[in-house]
């Protein structure tokens, strides 16, 4: 590109609705609700709007692991939140969610109503409301954190940074898909170095570390999203590889995974999920012969 042709930035920036690709029709620079529009509740003391989209599969993988504990008591209600469409805008998912971004929370368990937002906050919060998945020694409690505001930290790199740039943006634009992927094989390098005497991120103990981690970095090297893990090298991760493979092969994170899932195989997608038997009963491709 010659210098004459180069982007140069305005004095101010102005919002052109047109650009942003495949995204264009919801991304704006402005918050708050669009439109009016009530949530659905359910019967069970959560209530979890979302997609399974990464961040959405780490609320619903920790759903499912805590039942799969017999805690009847994380017994949840799960609604599909269709951010293409601009659900995310709706009145009642503000009032849950400010920051407009699945997934978002209600818990009904105690006195009062309370909203949790966030990813890692969801996974926290229900760690130490169940004391579950998340290690009960202070040292490793804080190694375990240190995971988990990790990934909070470093994904939106691989997502937003490389995961645009190389699947979703308009242009293919070397620098930036360049500059992307050397963040995220960096990255995938940091995890495969600490795997390498681990069985889970925090040692033998499978945390909510884990649960966060998974479905971005594990998801990635599987090949599940992006569709770049032959791009970035991912079978020369194998201690990533490994522990990818080994979470992979829990039935609690193969039914979050489908929860609120809305696309694929119609056989795994469940887009609500109101009891165990729904993964039986109404996946879609059932309710389509219905």
């Amino acid at each position: 590109m010659s210098e004459e042709n180069q982007y140069q930035p305005p004095k101010v920036w102005e919002w052109k609705q047109a650009n942003g690709g495949q995204f264009a029709n919801i991304n704006r620079p402005i918050s708050g609700a669009t439109h009016e529009k009530e949530l659905p509740r359910g019967k069970h003391p959560f209530q979890l709007y979302s997609l399974a989209t990464p961040n959405g599969v780490k609320v619903t993988v920790m759903f499912e692991e805590l039942l799969a504990l017999g805690t009847k008591e994380a017994e949840y209600d799960a609604y599909l939140i269709d951010i293409s469409e601009g659900d995310q805008f709706g009145s009642g998912f503000v009032d849950i969610n400010p920051n407009s971004k699945i997934p978002a929370l209600l818990d009904l368990s105690g006195e009062e109503p309370l909203r949790v937002f966030e990813s890692g906050s969801i996974l926290l919060h229900l760690a130490e409301k169940f004391d579950a998945f998340i290690p009960q020694d202070p040292n490793k409690r804080t190694e375990c954190l240190n995971w988990l505001f990790w990934q909070m930290g470093s994904a939106p790199y691989l997502g937003g940074g490389f995961g645009h740039f190389y699947n979703y943006a308009p242009i293919k634009i070397e620098y930036c898909i360049d500059r992307f992927t050397m963040e995220a094989k960096r990255q995938l390098d940091v995890l495969d170095k600490h795997l390498a005497d681990k069985k889970y991120m925090c040692g033998d103990e499978y945390t909510i570390a884990d649960i966060a981690i998974w479905p971005w970095y594990g998801a990635f090297v599987l090949g599940r999203i992006y569709d770049a893990a032959e791009f970035v090298g991912a079978h020369n991760y194998t201690h990533l590889m490994r522990w990818a493979e080994t979470i992979n092969a829990r039935p609690a994170v193969s039914r979050g995974r489908m929860v609120n899932k809305g696309w694929g195989n119609p056989s795994t997608q469940l887009h609500q999920r109101h009891d165990a038997s729904d993964f039986e009963l109404k996946t879609q491709d059932k309710l389509d012969k219905s």
